[in-house]
């Protein structure tokens, strides 16, 4: 029965296949039309008559099926594909008994396939179109096809470019362009599709795209997977063994249909499924890119590096052309998707074929690693590929990639070695490999140790910021692995004891005795953890810190954003202590002058305290970031450190009661504020700056008040009067019930040992909350203040606040009544101040009997009411607080009334230096309200600033002299000199206090920079503190140049003669100044040569480009010309000057930026990815730069060289050795003008030919030291390890930077020339075996090197154990050993040879020694 069925199908196919060929009108087709089709290779074709192609293209979708459906049994998957079967021997003899020849049969079946494949192609005609190729598919799947003639290999790569150009591309986006269009639709009609070939044949003008409709859409989709089954069924049974372009064709088309639809579920990868089964398009793609690795499709490994390669581009979203460049796909969830297929069928054929994919395994991932780009998106879904891929190695192969990703990580490259840094965050996450069994050599690659401590953190110092900021930031990231081992690594390098690196519960193997030099510890199995003697481990840990630091401090903003997030990250896990230190430099980069960099500092520090809130230290860091941002000049800081205080305290305040615990954040803020009031007194006047802003805000409301006066009994009371007293100074919101207030000063009153600080913010409350108080309380708080003072018990700071406190409760509408309430009670303190200074200098035993600490405070209580009551001021009391100064004492009586004689300077007496520095400031104050005192005791003050020994006293006069040239300002002027001489004085502290007080004033424009005074404050750029100079630095950046930012070039050429003391020039360094004075402030000398240039260095830093033009050329104009015209007379002195003007012309912060700035980026750095930003910007600075060069250009020849020539000629004529220094700024200058020596300094060919030799030989010197540098060989001839290195393992010696690239050949021959004589003198032989003995060793090209053994060398994509070298086709880059020799060995080697044609050597010298060729000429001449 069975057999009988079979023959009922047969003969029902035999039937039906006949009828169902007749709407193909094979025997309407014009022979000669058939012929025609087949001479252009199915390329184009002529016209049909008009009936004849009117009914082929009313053919209707069903008669292709019905075709079908009669060919699919002659191609079922059951049918083998060679042998005796008789139906599918009987399918092309049934077709030549029934006259149909495969000639036209192909040609109809083309005639559709050609007609679909327009853009301008209607639904039917591309739904035909693919119901063609399939028909055609399966005819070419029936064994005798080839020798029927029906294959032809222009057609197939047709039907497979097919699908792709029948469905529209983003039909939704051609239904919204359904109407007329205009030119401005045009235009971007053509922007977001990149087209093929084919379609790019199509002429422009036709090229409109229809629009389809759902219900054709599913059509064009149907016939899609048809044409795909068909396809399947193709490969099945057709080998394409001979065929590899067929191959590469299917595998591109396979590879495009991946991103046709979405899938949903999870695709299966088996090599064995039934293709009706699989109904998703992406599905059947994978099906067949698994069939095209089978070996029946040729050589497996070939098959399987084609669809590999294909898969690579798709793993990096990319879309690759034949031979176009790839470009990136927008990462949307269709092309993720498609990703994360590709990378699961990868998975899945390594996992079935294993050791037969595994090589190919190390080519997708080398390839993946060196083509990955730049952008942020795009490296981390790879390093997410690289990381699932890896997981299907076994150890050894693990451990050759992760060999092979250390030498990425140290490649020329940027992207290289950024996208390294990513693959090892990723492999982080994956267990740590067992080391069972592996060579050491493969072993020391395994652990996660190796992973941070040289790949990760060996890119800290890397040269291109953007890798140097990607690694902090990963290595901060590495602390929040659950990996125990991730975290130890990272503990190791920071670890100044080897305790620190065993977690608790581990047990220790072997001796723990204080000799042992090295230790092992079991920390987890299959892995040990080795530890150096504690010497060499706190020294590596420091040094690891310190790099840390260094960055913080990075010229790069995004560096030091990410070093502030590495240090956080060892803070928070106490990978380094919570010292003052390290928490300062964290808190000083809320000071950045980056805006971003004060802002993640800010970040940082609030993560870093909420992570450890009970810390002091960081409680007083994060005051000390946040408080002073407040007012910053950038709002936005403002507003985020106002958020934070906000948040952090304001918020906290909470309505306290004695039952109730205070929670956490409760806890904080009050010890915060505790702190704040402690220990940080500084802080003060930046945290009133925040209530101001928060008093507008309406914050302090009524009850927010109450709150807080209800803290104000607790025992954190200090800050809560801390608060409140800043809120009652900024608002006008008071409760009227004040009795918690007035309790609190009633115990004051009557407490002996009150805290100061408290009781002064309690002063401060009480002033502003006069107003509310009626009058007899108000009285009896003026009783009780004059009781206090009167007193003298209280603290200098309790008297200022209680007399501040006494003027706000006198205070009135009515000025001359409040002047007279002070006159009463301040002059009442007066009269009491001036009996006790009477007691003790007018007494005899006085002095003898006196108590300091009272003395301090009756002058200090005397000067701060005097200036409440300047009218009860007499000239007896200003006597007496002169007397404090002065040892003429005794000549005042009890009745003086009249000033005596001016004095000329304060003299020595019997009382103590505190107490003679706080009359200074009395005295002071007092001339503060009295000019005529002011007239008088200027003199005096500056004598004593010259003259005077006490430090506390100088000090304290020039914080007068100052203050009192804001109220005397024409009067003072005069002696500013004077006060800026103590910018030199002997004491630091006196240095420090004058910078202050004079940036003050220049800041308010209360001086000018008249005078000297600009090179006396330059000049402490040299100061022999770093902390003076860096004061320095500060004040004249960002304080002073910013209000006048000419002041830096308008005193350049004048700091060159005042620091060398020159005063022959006629116009500059001619300000009066005593000859103390100029000893004091000359740097003249060779001594003092560092230091004059550490000033010149930093004025030029800070110049535009058009002042560095500038002012070179008034150099030219006021210095040389001047020494060329003899109008300064070339001495001693003239030829310092001559000399160290062109040392300073010679200065790279001479050079105009513009000019010597790289055209972009960092050192060694290429962007990977250019817009049209970036590209118009680059255009831009290009031009600038060639613009600016021919301007200073043309400066030079009209203006320079005539003075050089000139100074040149009188030098020689005097034979002064300036010649020297005029040599070497015109060897630095000639450098951008090499080729033009001769033209530019044609007026003087002696000066051209010596400054050409100069060059020269400068050059060779220069090439002579960098081969010197670059060749430092060990004894075994292997590079020799830098300076100070230490190995991470015994294998293994990292790189914190690429190195640059070496010199070339050319170069490292010339440098050989003069050693050719000598080498001629040696016999050929010698000569042949030091050639080839120095071919066997490795030489330096450009970016390249070659090593011993170099036809063996192994491509990018030649994993070890490979015996033929195989890539992916691509232009590869190379990653590249150093200096030949490297951890890598071999496998690292990445040169691209063919090996059929072994490595060129190097070529043979054509040396030959006199003695040959005089017998070579005597054989001739017989």
């Amino acid at each position: 029965m069975r057999r009988f069925s079979g023959g009922m199908t047969e003969n029902t196919n035999k039937m039906e296949l006949i009828p169902a060929l007749q709407f193909l009108k094979l025997d309407k087709l014009p022979p000669a039309w058939v012929d025609a089709v087949w001479d252009f290779e199915f390329t184009e074709m002529e016209s049909l008559d008009a009936t004849t192609e009117e009914e082929l293209a009313a053919t209707g979708e069903a008669a292709f099926q019905k075709l079908y459906r009669c060919l699919l049994p002659y191609a079922a998957e059951d049918q083998p594909a060679a042998g005796g079967d008789q139906v599918s021997q009987s399918v092309w003899a049934l077709l030549g008994e029934n006259g149909v020849s495969a000639k036209p049969l192909v040609a109809a079946l083309a005639f559709f396939i050609l007609s679909g494949k327009s853009k301008t192609s209607s639904a039917q005609q591309r739904v035909s179109g693919l119901h063609a190729s399939s028909i055609y598919l399966l005819l070419l799947g029936i064994p005798g096809s080839i020798a029927n003639k029906v294959f032809h290999q222009v057609l197939l790569d047709t039907c497979l470019g097919l699908a792709a150009l029948c469905w529209p591309q983003d039909s939704a986006r051609k239904r919204k362009r359904d109407g007329p269009k205009g030119s401005q639709a045009e235009g971007k009609r053509s922007k977001p599709h990149r087209r093929g070939r084919d379609e790019m044949e199509v002429d422009e003008a036709e090229a409109e795209e229809l629009h389809f409709s759902g219900q054709e859409l599913r059509k064009i989709r149907d016939a899609v997977v048809l044409q795909v089954q068909s396809l399947l069924r193709f490969l099945q049974k057709f080998l394409l063994r001979d065929k590899p372009q067929s191959a590469s064709n299917c595998c591109q088309m396979f590879i495009k249909l991946i991103y046709f639809e979405p899938v949903t579920g999870e695709l299966r990868f088996d090599a064995q499924q039934e293709i009706n089964g699989l109904k998703s398009i992406p599905e059947l793609a994978f099906y067949g890119l698994r069939l095209l690795c089978s070996p029946s499709h040729g050589d497996q490994k070939e098959s399987l590096r084609r669809v590999f390669h294909r898969l690579l581009y798709v793993i990096l979203m990319m879309d690759k052309g034949v031979r176009e460049k790839p470009t990136l796909l927008p990462p949307s969830q269709a092309v993720l998707t498609a990703r994360d297929q590709a990378v699961h069928f990868v998975c899945h054929v390594v996992e079935e074929l294993k050791e037969l994919a595994l090589p190919f395994l190390q080519i997708l991932l080398q390839h993946i690693c060196f083509e990955m780009v730049e952008k942020t998106d795009y490296r981390t879904h790879g390093a997410q590929a690289v990381g699932m891929l890896t997981s299907q190695m076994a150890a050894a192969d693990y451990a050759n990639f992760i060999k092979w990703l250390f030498g990425c990580s140290r490649h020329t490259k940027m992207v290289c070695r950024l996208f390294s840094v990513d693959v090892v965050m990723v492999l982080l996450e994956q267990p740590e490999r067992s080391e069972d069994g592996l060579a050491p050599e493969l072993a020391s690659f395994l652990p996660h140790r190796f992973l941070i401590q040289t790949l990760l953190f060996g890119r800290r110092s890397d040269a291109s910021p953007t890798v140097r900021g990607h690694a902090l930031t990963c290595l901060a990231q590495c602390l929040e692995l659950p990996s125990l081992n991730a975290t130890r690594a990272v503990h190791n390098l920071f670890s100044t004891t080897g305790a620190q690196t065993v977690l608790e519960g581990e047990t220790t193997e072997g001796s723990s005795g204080a000799q042992q030099t090295q230790k092992t510890y079991r920390t987890l199995p299959f892995r040990t953890v080795e530890i150096s003697s504690s010497d060499t481990l706190a020294s590596d840990a420091k040094e690891n810190l310190a790099q840390v630091m260094r960055r913080v401090a990075d010229s790069k903003t995004n560096v030091r954003k990410s070093a502030l997030q590495a240090l956080v990250g060892l803070l928070r896990h106490g990978v380094i202590p919570l010292s003052e230190e390290n928490l300062s430099v964290l808190s000083e980069r809320s000071r950045d002058p980056a805006l971003s960099v004060k802002k993640k500092a800010l970040q940082c520090m609030g993560e870093l305290l909420s992570a450890k809130p009970g810390s002091v230290a960081v409680q007083k860091a994060w005051l000390q970031c946040v408080v002073p941002a407040v007012v910053d000049s950038e709002s936005s800081v403002q507003e985020k450190a106002l958020e934070a205080l906000d948040e952090v305290l304001l918020s906290q305040v909470k309505q306290y009661s004695p039952q109730r615990h205070l929670d956490a954040g409760q806890r904080l803020a009050w010890d915060l504020l505790t702190l704040l009031c402690h220990k940080c007194p500084n802080l003060s006047r930046y945290f009133s700056r925040a209530f101001t802003v928060w008093a507008k805000q309406n914050k302090f409301t009524a009850a927010f008040i109450s709150r807080l006066i209800s803290h104000t009994e607790a025992e954190h009371a200090a800050g809560a009067w801390l608060l409140l007293s800043k809120v009652a100074g900024s608002s006008s919101t008071l409760p009227d019930n004040c009795s918690i207030i007035l309790e609190a000063w009633e115990r004051m009153v009557g407490s002996v040992d009150a805290d100061v600080t408290t009781c002064c913010h309690i002063l401060c409350v009480m002033g502003e909350i006069a107003k509310h108080l009626n009058d007899y309380t108000k009285s009896k708080i003026v009783d009780d203040l004059m009781s206090l003072l009167k007193t003298f018990n209280l603290s200098l700071e309790l008297i200022s606040a209680a007399i501040e406190t006494l003027f706000q409760f006198g205070r009135s509408d009515d000025v001359k009544q409040t002047q007279a309430f002070m006159n009463q009670h301040c002059g009442e303190l007066v009269s009491v101040c001036e009996a006790y200074l009477s007691g003790i200098i007018l007494s005899e035993n006085g002095a003898q009997n006196l108590n300091e600490e009272l003395m301090v405070k009756h002058l200090h209580t005397l000067g701060v009411a005097s200036l409440h009551c300047p009218a009860r001021v007499g000239k007896r009391t200003v006597l007496l607080v002169e007397s404090v100064l002065t040892a003429r004492g005794n000549t005042l009586t009890a009745n003086s009334e009249e000033l005596p004689a001016p004095l000329s300077q304060f003299r020595a007496n019997s009382l103590p230096t505190k107490v003679r520095a706080h009359g200074v400031i009395t005295l002071g104050k007092l001339c503060l309200q009295h000019e005529d005192l002011t007239q008088r005791y200027l003199p005096v003050f500056a004598r004593e600033l010259e003259e005077g020994v006490e430090v506390a006293v100088r000090n304290n006069v020039v914080v007068i002299m100052c203050d009192l040239c804001v109220r005397y300002t024409n009067m003072v002027d005069h002696y500013i000199p004077n006060v800026s001489a103590c910018l030199h004085d002997n004491n630091p502290i006196i240095r420090k206090q004058t910078l202050i007080m004079l940036t003050n004033l220049l800041q308010e424009e209360f001086v000018k920079w008249k005078g000297s005074l600009f090179f006396r404050f330059v000049a402490v750029l040299a100061d022999p503190v770093p902390d003076i100079a860096s004061l320095c630095e500060y004040c004249l950046v960002d304080l002073l140049l910013k209000k006048n930012p000419t002041m830096f070039s308008q005193h350049f050429i004048e700091c060159i003669f005042h620091f060398n003391s020159y005063t022959k020039h006629k116009t500059y360094n001619k300000f009066p100044q005593t000859d103390s004075e100029k000893v004091r402030f000359s740097l003249k000398g060779a001594q003092h040569r560092e230091k004059r240039f550490r000033v010149y260095r930093f004025l030029l830093e800070h110049f535009n480009d058009a002042q560095r033009f500038n002012i070179t050329s008034k150099i030219n104009q006021s210095i040389l010309a001047c020494f060329a015209d003899e109008e300064l007379p070339l001495d001693s002195d003239g030829a310092d000057i001559l000399a160290e003007t062109f040392s300073i012309l010679s200065l790279k912060e001479m050079k105009l930026q513009a000019i010597s700035a790289p055209a972009g980026g960092a050192a060694a750095e290429e962007p990977e990815e250019e817009n049209m930003a970036t590209m118009a910007k680059a255009v831009l600075q290009a031009a600038q730069k060639k613009v600016v060069s021919q301007v200073q250009k043309k400066a030079f020849i009209e203006y320079t060289i005539p003075i050089i020539i000139a100074l040149k000629n009188l030098l020689q004529q005097k034979r002064s050795p300036v010649l020297r220094d005029l040599m070497a700024y015109l060897q630095v200058t000639m450098q951008d003008y090499r080729s033009e020596v001769k033209e530019l300094f044609s007026g003087d060919e002696q000066l051209a030919a010596e400054l050409e030799f100069s060059l020269e030989m400068s050059d060779k010197q220069r090439e002579l030291e960098q081969q010197l540098s670059g060749c430092s060989l060990a004894a075994d001839g292997r590079p020799a390890p830098a300076a100070g290195s230490v190995p991470a393992s015994p294998a293994l010696t990292a790189f914190a930077t690429p190195q640059p690239p070496r010199a070339n050949m050319a170069a490292l021959l010339r440098a050989r020339l003069s050693h050719t004589d000598r080498r001629r003198s040696l016999p050929s032989s010698s000569v042949r075996s030091r050639q080839e003995e120095q071919g066997s060793k490795s030489l330096c090209l450009e970016g390249s090197v070659i090593t011993k053994g170099a036809g063996k060398d192994r491509a990018i994509s030649t994993p070890k154990g490979i015996d033929f070298n195989i890539t992916f086709g691509e232009g590869l880059s190379a990653i590249f050993s150093h200096r030949g020799s490297s951890v890598l060995e071999e496998d690292s080697v990445l040169n691209v040879q063919n090996t059929e044609q072994p490595a060129a050597g190097p070529r043979q010298w054509n040396v030959q020694s006199p003695l040959r060729q005089k017998k070579r000429q005597t054989r001739k001449r017989k």
